[in-house]
Protein backbone atom coordinates (compact mmCIF):
# COMPACT_ATOMS: atom_id res chain seq x y z
CA UNK A 1 0.00 0.00 0.00
CA UNK A 2 1.30 3.31 -1.22
CA UNK A 3 0.08 6.92 -1.29
CA UNK A 4 -1.50 9.30 1.40
CA UNK A 5 -4.50 7.55 2.32
CA UNK A 6 -2.55 4.22 2.68
CA UNK A 7 0.05 5.81 5.41
CA UNK A 8 -2.85 7.19 7.04
CA UNK A 9 -4.26 3.51 7.11
CA UNK A 10 -1.09 2.20 8.36
CA UNK A 11 -0.77 5.05 11.58
CA UNK A 12 -4.11 4.24 12.29
CA UNK A 13 -3.32 -0.08 12.48
CA UNK A 14 -0.17 1.00 13.91
CA UNK A 15 -2.26 3.31 16.99
CA UNK A 16 -4.27 0.65 17.80
CA UNK A 17 -1.91 -0.35 20.04
CA UNK A 18 -1.53 2.73 21.84
CA UNK A 19 -3.00 3.08 25.57
CA UNK A 20 -3.32 6.96 25.06
CA UNK A 21 -4.70 7.18 21.74
CA UNK A 22 -7.74 4.59 22.82
CA UNK A 23 -8.69 6.52 25.99
CA UNK A 24 -8.78 10.01 23.73
CA UNK A 25 -10.82 7.89 21.46
CA UNK A 26 -13.35 6.28 23.90
CA UNK A 27 -14.23 9.40 25.51
CA UNK A 28 -14.78 11.51 22.47
CA UNK A 29 -19.00 12.11 22.07
CA UNK A 30 -18.82 11.24 18.75
CA UNK A 31 -17.51 8.01 19.19
CA UNK A 32 -20.21 5.97 20.66
CA UNK A 33 -22.28 6.68 16.84
CA UNK A 34 -19.05 5.71 14.98
CA UNK A 35 -19.26 2.12 16.65
CA UNK A 36 -22.49 1.65 16.25
CA UNK A 37 -21.95 1.63 12.89
CA UNK A 38 -19.50 -1.42 12.78
CA UNK A 39 -20.63 -2.53 16.30
CA UNK A 40 -24.06 -4.61 17.40
CA UNK A 41 -23.47 -3.32 21.24
CA UNK A 42 -21.57 -4.02 24.04
CA UNK A 43 -23.95 -6.50 25.59
CA UNK A 44 -24.79 -10.47 24.67
CA UNK A 45 -28.36 -9.30 23.89
CA UNK A 46 -26.92 -6.96 21.26
CA UNK A 47 -25.50 -9.68 19.63
CA UNK A 48 -28.45 -11.94 19.44
CA UNK A 49 -30.62 -8.78 18.61
CA UNK A 50 -28.30 -8.45 15.45
CA UNK A 51 -28.20 -11.84 14.62
CA UNK A 52 -31.76 -12.48 14.67
CA UNK A 53 -32.35 -9.30 12.50
CA UNK A 54 -29.73 -10.47 10.04
CA UNK A 55 -31.12 -14.36 10.25
CA UNK A 56 -34.61 -13.13 9.34
CA UNK A 57 -33.41 -11.27 6.44
CA UNK A 58 -32.33 -14.84 5.19
CA UNK A 59 -28.30 -14.02 5.73
CA UNK A 60 -25.66 -16.35 8.09
CA UNK A 61 -24.55 -15.03 10.63
CA UNK A 62 -20.40 -15.46 12.68
CA UNK A 63 -21.00 -13.86 16.15
CA UNK A 64 -17.44 -12.24 17.71
CA UNK A 65 -17.29 -11.31 21.18
CA UNK A 66 -14.22 -8.72 21.07
CA UNK A 67 -10.94 -9.26 22.75
CA UNK A 68 -7.64 -10.16 21.74
CA UNK A 69 -4.02 -9.77 23.04
CA UNK A 70 -3.87 -10.32 26.46
CA UNK A 71 -2.69 -12.27 29.21
CA UNK A 72 -4.61 -11.73 32.33
CA UNK A 73 -6.03 -15.13 33.46
CA UNK A 74 -9.20 -13.77 34.75
CA UNK A 75 -9.78 -11.83 30.98
CA UNK A 76 -9.05 -15.47 29.55
CA UNK A 77 -11.34 -17.38 31.38
CA UNK A 78 -14.44 -14.64 31.16
CA UNK A 79 -13.89 -14.37 27.07
CA UNK A 80 -14.39 -18.05 26.86
CA UNK A 81 -17.52 -18.30 28.71
CA UNK A 82 -19.11 -15.50 26.87
CA UNK A 83 -18.36 -17.04 24.17
CA UNK A 84 -19.79 -20.54 25.28
CA UNK A 85 -22.63 -18.38 26.89
CA UNK A 86 -23.64 -17.34 23.28
CA UNK A 87 -23.35 -20.60 22.06
CA UNK A 88 -25.79 -21.45 24.21
CA UNK A 89 -28.17 -18.14 24.06
CA UNK A 90 -27.89 -19.30 20.11
CA UNK A 91 -29.41 -22.67 20.66
CA UNK A 92 -32.40 -21.57 22.90
CA UNK A 93 -33.15 -18.76 20.45
CA UNK A 94 -33.29 -21.76 17.98
CA UNK A 95 -30.70 -19.43 16.13
CA UNK A 96 -28.23 -22.42 15.27
CA UNK A 97 -26.88 -23.61 13.17
CA UNK A 98 -27.52 -20.44 11.21
CA UNK A 99 -25.05 -18.81 13.30
CA UNK A 100 -22.11 -19.78 14.58
CA UNK A 101 -19.06 -17.76 16.42
CA UNK A 102 -15.54 -16.62 15.52
CA UNK A 103 -12.78 -16.73 18.31
CA UNK A 104 -9.60 -15.17 18.32
CA UNK A 105 -7.28 -17.62 19.98
CA UNK A 106 -5.38 -14.75 21.84
CA UNK A 107 -8.50 -14.08 23.99
CA UNK A 108 -8.72 -18.35 24.49
CA UNK A 109 -4.99 -17.61 25.96
CA UNK A 110 -2.49 -18.21 23.02
CA UNK A 111 -0.46 -15.58 24.29
CA UNK A 112 -0.06 -17.53 27.76
CA UNK A 113 0.40 -20.61 26.17
CA UNK A 114 -0.27 -23.90 23.54
CA UNK A 115 -2.28 -25.69 26.21
CA UNK A 116 -4.34 -22.78 27.35
CA UNK A 117 -5.72 -21.73 24.17
CA UNK A 118 -6.11 -25.20 23.11
CA UNK A 119 -8.64 -26.24 26.49
CA UNK A 120 -10.53 -22.43 26.32
CA UNK A 121 -11.11 -23.64 22.53
CA UNK A 122 -11.93 -27.16 23.15
CA UNK A 123 -14.58 -25.98 25.18
CA UNK A 124 -16.01 -23.23 22.75
CA UNK A 125 -15.62 -26.21 20.07
CA UNK A 126 -18.08 -28.53 22.64
CA UNK A 127 -20.78 -26.07 23.34
CA UNK A 128 -21.19 -24.89 19.85
CA UNK A 129 -20.91 -28.90 18.66
CA UNK A 130 -23.89 -28.67 21.47
CA UNK A 131 -25.50 -25.90 20.07
CA UNK A 132 -25.49 -27.25 16.24
CA UNK A 133 -23.38 -25.00 14.72
CA UNK A 134 -19.88 -24.21 14.12
CA UNK A 135 -16.40 -22.26 15.21
CA UNK A 136 -14.31 -20.42 13.30
CA UNK A 137 -10.73 -19.10 14.36
CA UNK A 138 -10.07 -15.56 13.21
CA UNK A 139 -6.33 -14.99 12.38
CA UNK A 140 -4.38 -12.32 14.22
CA UNK A 141 -0.66 -10.86 13.25
CA UNK A 142 1.80 -12.82 11.50
CA UNK A 143 3.39 -13.58 14.52
CA UNK A 144 0.78 -15.95 15.24
CA UNK A 145 -0.18 -17.65 12.57
CA UNK A 146 1.90 -20.94 12.95
CA UNK A 147 0.46 -20.78 16.40
CA UNK A 148 -3.25 -20.06 15.23
CA UNK A 149 -2.97 -22.93 12.16
CA UNK A 150 -1.10 -25.45 15.07
CA UNK A 151 -4.35 -25.08 17.39
CA UNK A 152 -6.53 -25.06 14.45
CA UNK A 153 -5.10 -28.52 13.02
CA UNK A 154 -5.56 -30.08 17.09
CA UNK A 155 -9.03 -28.55 17.09
CA UNK A 156 -9.93 -30.76 13.85
CA UNK A 157 -8.42 -33.78 14.81
CA UNK A 158 -11.97 -33.86 17.16
CA UNK A 159 -13.91 -31.45 15.19
CA UNK A 160 -13.34 -30.92 11.40
CA UNK A 161 -15.92 -28.51 11.26
CA UNK A 162 -13.21 -25.61 12.91
CA UNK A 163 -13.22 -22.83 10.23
CA UNK A 164 -9.77 -20.90 9.96
CA UNK A 165 -9.11 -17.52 8.95
CA UNK A 166 -6.18 -17.07 5.94
CA UNK A 167 -4.66 -13.08 5.21
CA UNK A 168 -3.79 -12.38 1.28
CA UNK A 169 -1.91 -9.85 2.16
CA UNK A 170 0.93 -12.20 3.96
CA UNK A 171 3.34 -13.81 1.10
CA UNK A 172 2.65 -17.50 2.63
CA UNK A 173 -1.38 -17.27 1.89
CA UNK A 174 -1.08 -19.17 -1.23
CA UNK A 175 1.42 -21.73 0.42
CA UNK A 176 -1.37 -22.35 3.08
CA UNK A 177 -4.19 -21.92 0.90
CA UNK A 178 -2.91 -25.28 -0.96
CA UNK A 179 -2.22 -26.89 2.45
CA UNK A 180 -5.63 -25.96 3.42
CA UNK A 181 -8.00 -26.65 0.26
CA UNK A 182 -9.05 -30.27 1.26
CA UNK A 183 -12.18 -32.04 2.04
CA UNK A 184 -14.43 -30.67 5.09
CA UNK A 185 -11.50 -27.54 5.46
CA UNK A 186 -14.03 -24.17 6.07
CA UNK A 187 -11.27 -21.70 5.17
CA UNK A 188 -12.52 -17.59 5.43
CA UNK A 189 -10.30 -15.98 2.72
CA UNK A 190 -9.43 -11.96 3.79
CA UNK A 191 -6.94 -9.36 2.61
CA UNK A 192 -5.93 -8.59 6.19
CA UNK A 193 -5.72 -5.62 8.24
CA UNK A 194 -2.83 -5.43 10.67
CA UNK A 195 0.05 -3.74 10.34
CA UNK A 196 2.86 -5.98 8.74
CA UNK A 197 6.52 -5.66 7.38
CA UNK A 198 7.16 -5.75 4.19
CA UNK A 199 9.14 -9.48 4.53
CA UNK A 200 6.46 -11.50 5.38
CA UNK A 201 3.47 -8.90 3.71
CA UNK A 202 3.22 -7.59 0.15
CA UNK A 203 3.49 -3.71 0.95
CA UNK A 204 0.68 -2.39 -1.97
CA UNK A 205 -2.67 -2.85 -3.03
CA UNK A 206 -2.13 -4.16 -5.75
CA UNK A 207 -0.29 -7.07 -4.86
CA UNK A 208 -2.22 -8.03 -2.07
CA UNK A 209 -5.57 -7.58 -4.51
CA UNK A 210 -3.04 -10.19 -6.75
CA UNK A 211 -2.71 -12.27 -4.17
CA UNK A 212 -6.00 -12.45 -3.09
CA UNK A 213 -7.24 -13.77 -6.43
CA UNK A 214 -4.73 -16.38 -6.31
CA UNK A 215 -5.40 -17.79 -3.23
CA UNK A 216 -9.84 -17.74 -3.84
CA UNK A 217 -8.54 -19.43 -6.90
CA UNK A 218 -6.71 -22.44 -4.90
CA UNK A 219 -9.63 -22.67 -2.45
CA UNK A 220 -12.18 -22.84 -5.30
CA UNK A 221 -10.32 -25.38 -7.14
CA UNK A 222 -10.21 -27.36 -3.83
CA UNK A 223 -12.09 -29.71 -2.16
CA UNK A 224 -12.73 -27.78 0.75
CA UNK A 225 -15.13 -25.01 1.73
CA UNK A 226 -13.85 -21.77 0.85
CA UNK A 227 -15.56 -18.57 2.71
CA UNK A 228 -15.43 -15.63 0.44
CA UNK A 229 -14.30 -12.88 2.72
CA UNK A 230 -14.77 -9.30 0.64
CA UNK A 231 -16.88 -6.02 -0.02
CA UNK A 232 -14.94 -5.45 -2.58
CA UNK A 233 -17.09 -5.59 -5.97
CA UNK A 234 -13.99 -7.23 -8.17
CA UNK A 235 -13.82 -10.40 -5.68
CA UNK A 236 -17.60 -10.89 -5.35
CA UNK A 237 -17.58 -10.94 -9.01
CA UNK A 238 -14.37 -13.09 -9.66
CA UNK A 239 -16.31 -15.42 -6.82
CA UNK A 240 -19.08 -15.32 -8.83
CA UNK A 241 -17.18 -16.30 -11.66
CA UNK A 242 -15.09 -19.49 -9.88
CA UNK A 243 -18.19 -20.90 -8.50
CA UNK A 244 -19.63 -21.28 -11.78
CA UNK A 245 -16.15 -22.01 -13.60
CA UNK A 246 -15.92 -24.78 -10.75
CA UNK A 247 -19.59 -26.00 -10.50
CA UNK A 248 -19.79 -25.43 -6.78
CA UNK A 249 -23.24 -26.16 -5.30
CA UNK A 250 -24.75 -23.03 -3.08
CA UNK A 251 -23.87 -25.97 -0.22
CA UNK A 252 -20.37 -25.58 -0.66
CA UNK A 253 -19.03 -21.91 -0.59
CA UNK A 254 -19.70 -18.80 0.92
CA UNK A 255 -19.82 -15.25 0.98
CA UNK A 256 -19.06 -13.14 4.37
CA UNK A 257 -19.38 -9.68 4.75
CA UNK A 258 -18.71 -7.57 8.06
CA UNK A 259 -21.82 -6.10 10.07
CA UNK A 260 -22.83 -2.50 8.76
CA UNK A 261 -20.60 -2.69 5.41
CA UNK A 262 -22.61 -3.08 2.23
CA UNK A 263 -25.81 -4.08 3.76
CA UNK A 264 -27.82 -3.58 0.15
CA UNK A 265 -25.21 -5.64 -1.70
CA UNK A 266 -25.38 -8.58 1.36
CA UNK A 267 -28.90 -8.85 0.63
CA UNK A 268 -28.43 -8.57 -3.01
CA UNK A 269 -25.73 -11.75 -2.94
CA UNK A 270 -27.95 -13.86 -0.80
CA UNK A 271 -31.12 -13.27 -3.33
CA UNK A 272 -29.06 -14.39 -6.27
CA UNK A 273 -29.01 -17.70 -4.68
CA UNK A 274 -25.15 -17.31 -2.58
CA UNK A 275 -25.02 -18.45 1.29
CA UNK A 276 -23.68 -15.07 2.64
CA UNK A 277 -22.75 -14.57 6.03
CA UNK A 278 -22.37 -11.33 8.00
CA UNK A 279 -19.65 -11.38 10.43
CA UNK A 280 -21.20 -9.33 13.73
CA UNK A 281 -18.80 -8.31 16.68
CA UNK A 282 -19.88 -7.68 19.88
CA UNK A 283 -18.75 -6.54 23.55
CA UNK A 284 -16.84 -3.58 24.99
CA UNK A 285 -13.37 -4.28 23.83
CA UNK A 286 -14.21 -3.11 20.63
CA UNK A 287 -11.20 -0.44 20.06
CA UNK A 288 -8.85 -2.20 18.22
CA UNK A 289 -11.95 -3.88 15.59
CA UNK A 290 -12.58 -0.22 15.20
CA UNK A 291 -9.75 1.07 14.52
CA UNK A 292 -9.16 -1.95 11.54
CA UNK A 293 -12.53 -1.29 9.90
CA UNK A 294 -11.32 2.30 9.70
CA UNK A 295 -7.89 2.15 8.46
CA UNK A 296 -9.67 -0.32 5.26
CA UNK A 297 -11.06 2.65 3.56
CA UNK A 298 -9.60 6.29 3.71
CA UNK A 299 -13.36 7.36 3.68
CA UNK A 300 -13.47 5.76 6.98
CA UNK A 301 -10.50 7.47 8.19
CA UNK A 302 -11.94 11.36 7.14
CA UNK A 303 -14.99 10.59 8.27
CA UNK A 304 -13.86 9.75 11.86
CA UNK A 305 -11.16 12.60 11.79
CA UNK A 306 -13.88 14.96 10.54
CA UNK A 307 -16.08 14.02 13.54
CA UNK A 308 -13.85 13.91 16.25
CA UNK A 309 -12.47 17.47 14.87
CA UNK A 310 -16.09 19.31 15.16
CA UNK A 311 -17.92 17.30 17.86
CA UNK A 312 -15.00 16.43 20.65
Amino acid sequence: MTGPSSLAARAIVAASSSARLKEAVTRAPVTRSVVERFVAGEAEDDGVRAARSLAGSGLRVSLDHLGEFTSDPEVIRAATAATVSMLRRLAAEGLAPACEVSVKLTALGLDVGRSVALDNAYAVVAAAREAGTTVTCDMEDSTRTDRTLDVVRELRAEEPSVGVVLQAMLRRTESDARDLAHAGSRVRLCKGAYAEPESVAFPSRAEVDASYARSLGILMRGQGYPMVATHDPRFVDLGERLVKEHGRGADTYEFQMLYGIRPGEQLALAGRGHTVRVYVPYGKDWYGYLMRRLAERPANVAFFVRALATRS
